[in-house]
């Protein structure tokens, strides 16, 4: 399953990388983050990995990033892996008038037949979540509005 998200933020590319940058602030747009560990390489370079935990509804989650390319501030792209799912993330920045659009391309691929099914049966869930923390991080760039306080 692929698919591409956007979002233009109102911050010109330098502040908007600065702030996507920092991993501090994961937990103010990555809706349901409870703590992120560097398991290896150094923190956000290009063959680092991060495990990240996460709470999505009533179920626990972890996942490992790792960092393919860093080529900033045009792209920054990573996998994250969980099980039964593989997911290739491109993420380009472009300035546009003093402000930054992010569009991310989303490759999912999943293993197992459970995890097939509901990716054939759900596939907006996964871009309803991409969507939302586009816009969970325009909000907290933008305006200092975390996910933590909601």
């Amino acid at each position: 399953m692929k698919y591409t998200t956007e979002v233009l933020v109102d911050l010109p590319r330098d502040e908007f990388i600065t702030k996507l940058d920092n991993p501090d602030n994961m937990k103010h747009w990555m809706r349901g983050l409870l703590a992120y560990d560097v398991i290896s390489g150094e923190t956000g370079q290009e063959g680092a990995q991060m495990n990240m935990k996460f709470k999505m509804g009533k179920r626990n989650m972890e996942m490992v990033e790792t960092i393919i390319k860093r080529n900033m501030p045009e792209e920054f792209h990573a996998t994250y892996d969980t099980k039964g799912v593989h997911n290739i993330q491109k993420n380009f920045f472009k300035e546009e008038n003093g402000k930054t659009r992010w569009i991310s391309e989303s490759e999912f691929q999943f293993e197992g037949f459970g995890m097939k099914l509901m990716a054939f049966l759900m596939p907006g869930a996964f871009k309803k979540q991409s969507k939302k923390y586009a816009e969970d991080f325009k909000n907290f760039a933008e305006k200092g509005i975390s996910v933590l306080n909601k």
